[in-house]
């Protein structure tokens, strides 16, 4: 074969080659998965913008992964069950960094804390009051139910837990219904509830992490950083924000969840 042709078409092949492993390369899938907060249909709902935004900006496939309740999201996050990113809060991201090297990349900038809302029918709007009452929760071990017994630490002088709530604003919904005397809800839903008692805060943790696994490259693990780093600035991500109640993400490091993972001892599972 003449040099110069057989030359051509080797570059040609190489070409060829460096395109279909230049769009293999984009296409690459990533599991991203969240915290139960809600149910299967709501979450959808709920994170399906962030998931699109995350794969446009990143370039990749970015997949949504959703656990049918906190027993299972749990049970999924001690045996290491494989994905990709998680979006999960304080405890739930240093579990898994300590446990299984997830390395936290971006968070809300907003710190977490709950509080616990009282009818407005209770006579008595102190801790002391809700003993032998009915309190409704997200199941455990989610943080509201933790921080419910952080709130009433002995056991025998503890209210009614009702962990049936499909979702923060479910629980409050449960205390409307007069099912409930108090509901637990992530403290920046209580001023949609002002007809509702503030009755106790926990104290703050660090906002809620998207975590990456180690086997993600680190392109990947920066280009989603930085996707979730400029989240803000877009002007058509507002919805984004608005279905996570957050108004931006920040960088994360793995220090600032240092000892969260105790919050999960009292639990089933934790070793």
């Amino acid at each position: 074969m003449n040099p110069v042709l057989r030359k051509g078409m080797a570059a040609a092949a190489a070409a060829l080659f460096g395109i279909v492993v230049t769009e293999g390369a984009a296409a690459a899938e990533y599991k991203l998965l969240v915290e139960p907060s809600y149910n299967v249909q709501r979450a959808t709902e709920v994170y399906q913008p962030l998931v699109e935004y995350l794969s446009k900006a990143t370039g990749n496939k970015i997949t949504l992964v959703t656990s049918r309740n906190y027993h299972f999201f749990w049970r999924d996050v001690r045996q290491n069950a494989p994905v990709d990113f998680m979006f999960a809060e304080a405890q739930f991201t240093d579990f898994r960094a300590k446990r299984f090297q997830f390395e936290p990349i971006a968070r809300t900038v907003e710190n977490t804390s709950y509080t616990l809302l009282g009818s407005d029918q209770l006579t008595d709007t102190t801790l002391r009051g809700l003993i032998s009452k009915n309190i409704v929760s997200m199941p455990s071990p989610s943080m509201g139910f933790a921080m419910l017994l952080q709130f009433f630490p002995d056991p025998v002088r503890q209210p009614n837990l009702m962990s049936t709530a499909q979702s923060w604003a479910d629980g409050v919904e449960i205390v409307f219904a007069g099912e409930a005397d108090a509901a637990i809800v992530p403290t920046w839903l209580k001023n949609q509830y002002p007809n509702l008692i503030p009755i106790a805060t926990s104290k703050e943790y660090p906002g809620a992490a998207i975590s990456a696994a180690p086997t993600v490259p680190p392109e990947a693990k920066q280009a989603m950083k930085d996707a979730l780093l400029k989240l803000h600035e877009d002007q058509g991500a507002y919805e984004v924000l608005a279905e996570l109640g957050v108004t931006q993400f920040v960088e994360a490091t793995a220090a600032e969840y240092d000892g969260d993972e105790k919050v999960l001892e009292g639990f089933f599972g934790y070793k």
